[in-house]
C-alpha cells in the first residue's frame, strides 16, 4: 500500500490484515513449517516459489516489520538482522571477498571500525578510511581497481558529522559501486538517502527506530537501482551461478529489485544464521508505529540542549548539526528534515576527568552503553565505545577524550537543561 506522507507508513505500513485476520502483526514464533509433499518444499529450496521453511532464512513476523522499513525508505527490498553489526557486516560481505576493497568514511561508529579495520581485515577484505569532508580529489585518490563499495553514515555516531550522500554517491557510482549508507541516527523519518543517490540503507534498529531499549537488531534496504549486470566481473556473486543454490542467477531471477537482498538471505543469512527473533520483531513494530511522533520530539529536545550548551561557560565546544554555526549545519538543513537529530556531543572543558565527573552527577540522564533512546542517556566514547581506538585512530573519527555524547530522550527539555546545570556545578 502506497502512503502519501511517511507518518502514515509508520502506522500502517509492512502489513495490512484481511477479513477476520490480527489487526496487530501476529508474532510467528516457530522454527519451522508444514507442508504437503517434499516436492513443495524442494521449490522453496530452489528458490523457485514463496514460502516459508526454516525461521533462519525468513520469517512472516520478520518479513511484515522488514517491508515497513523498506516502505519507509523507498526500497524495494529489505531483510532483518539480529543486530547492527550483523547489518554492516552483511551489508558489505554480500558483494566483497578475500582480495577485495572498501572505501569508507572515517567518522563512523567505533564498533563499526573495528568490525571494517580489524575483523574484515582478517577476511581479507581492506577498507581505507576517508574524511566525509575530504576533497573530490582526495575521495577519488582511495579507489582502486578491487574497491566494490563505499560506506558512510548520515549523522556519525558520536561525531555527528553529516554525510554529504549526493557527493559520495556521484563518486562511487562515477566509479562503478554502490554506496551503502548507515542511516541509524536520521531515520527514515528524518533522513531517506535513496533520495540523494545511495543504493543500500543500512539500521541498527536497537536505537531510535525500537526507540525503547527492549529489543536489539538490524535491517539491510535495497534501492533496487544499482546495476549490478553492468559490472559482472566486479560482481559475479550477482551476476553467475549460484552453484550452493542449484546455479541460481540472483540477477536474472530476481532483477535489480530484489537480487542483492535474496542473495544475502540465502547465503549470508543461511550460512551465518544472524536471525532477529520473531518476538524482537514484533516489539520493533511497536517503536516504528510512534517513530514519526517521537523523532521530532528528540530533535526538538537535541536543538534546546546545544542551544544551552552553547553558552554555558564550563562548556569547550558543541557539535550539532542543527544549530547554527555547526560544521554540518548546511548538509543537516539539506538532508535532514528536522536539521539534526536527538543526540548531541560537547567538551566539558577540563578534559577526560571533567566529563568524567560530569557525568557520574546526572540524575536524568543515564550512563548507558545506547543511545536513541526514549529515555535520556549519555556516554563517554574515548572510555566505552571507541575504547579499542589509539588517539590518532580517536582523532580521525572525530572524537576528543572530553567528548560526552549525550542522547535527548522524549522527557522536557527544561528537565533535561536542569539535568545538565546541575551535574557541569560539580565539575
Amino acid at each position: 500500500m502506497n502512503f502519501k506522507n511517511i507518518d502514515t507508513a509508520c502506522v500502517q505500513g509492512g502489513y495490512t490484515p484481511s477479513n477476520g485476520e490480527p489487526r496487530q502483526i501476529p508474532i510467528v514464533q516457530s522454527t519451522t513449517f508444514k507442508y504437503a509433499t517434499s516436492e513443495d518444499m524442494g521449490k522453496l529450496f530452489d528458490l523457485e516459489a514463496e514460502g516459508y521453511f526454516y525461521t533462519r532464512l525468513q520469517n512472516p513476523t520478520n518479513d511484515y516489520v522488514a517491508k515497513k522499513i523498506c516502505e519507509l525508505e523507498g526500497g524495494t527490498a529489505a531483510m532483518l538482522t539480529s543486530s547492527g553489526q550483523a547489518a554492516s557486516f552483511f551489508s558489505i560481505f554480500n558483494i566483497a571477498g578475500v582480495g577485495d576493497h572498501i572505501v569508507a568514511s572515517s567518522a563512523i561508529y567505533g564498533g563499526t571500525y573495528n568490525l571494517f579495520a580489524v575483523t574484515m581485515k582478517r577476511m581479507g577484505i581492506d577498507f581505507t578510511f576517508v574524511s566525509p569532508t575530504a576533497s573530490d580529489e582526495e575521495l577519488q585518490a582511495a579507489f582502486k581497481p578491487n574497491t566494490k563499495a563505499m560506506f558512510g553514515e548520515t549523522i556519525a555516531n558520536p561525531a555527528l558529522v553529516v554525510l554529504d550522500i549526493e557527493r559520495f554517491a556521484k563518486i562511487a557510482h562515477k566509479n562503478g559501486v554502490p554506496l551503502i549508507v548507515d542511516n541509524t541516527f536520521a531515520t527514515p523519518v528524518t533522513c531517506r538517502p535513496f533520495e540523494w543517490g545511495a543504493d543500500i540503507v543500512i539500521h541498527s534498529t536497537t536505537k531510535y527506530i525500537d526507540g525503547h531499549g527492549v529489543s536489539v537488531g538490524g535491517c539491510i534496504v535495497d534501492s533496487g537501482k544499482f546495476d549490478w549486470t553492468k559490472y559482472p566481473d566486479k560482481y559475479p556473486g550477482l551476476c553467475t551461478p549460484d552453484e550452493s543454490y542449484h546455479g541460481v542467477t540472483y540477477t536474472e531471477r530476481f532483477g535489480l529489485a530484489g537480487a542483492y537482498i535474496t542473495k544475502a538471505t540465502a547465503q549470508l543469512m543461511r550460512d551465518f544464521g544472524c536471525i532477529q527473533s520473531p518476538q524482537h520483531a514484533f516489539y520493533l513494530n511497536l517503536g516504528l508505529e510512534s517513530l514519526h511522533l517521537r523523532m521530532q520530539r528528540h530533535c526538538e529536545n537535541g536543538l534546546a540542549v546545544a542551544k544551552h550548551l552553547k553558552n554555558h561557560p564550563k562548556v569547550a565546544w558543541v557539535r550539532y548539526s542543527g544549530l547554527e554555526g555547526d560544521e554540518s549545519f548546511e548538509l543537516g538543513k539539506k538532508y535532514l528534515k528536522y536539521g539534526g537529530c536527538g543526540v548531541v556531543s560537547f567538551g566539558v572543558k577540563g578534559g577526560r576527568t571533567a566529563a568524567e565527573t560530569f557525568m557520574k552527577n546526572l540524575k536524568i540522564a543515564a550512563i548507558e552503553t545506547h543511545v536513541a533512546d526514549a529515555r535520556t542517556c549519555c556516554l563517554h566514547p574515548a572510555n566505552a565505545t571507541h575504547r579499542q581506538m589509539n588517539d590518532q585512530e580517536l582523532e580521525a573519527c572525530g572524537i576528543s577524550p572530553d567528548l560526552v555524547r549525550f542522547s535527548c530522550g522524549i522527557e522536557a527539555a527544561e528537565d533535561l537543561i536542569a539535568d545538565i546545570d546541575a551535574a557541569l556545578e560539580m565539575v
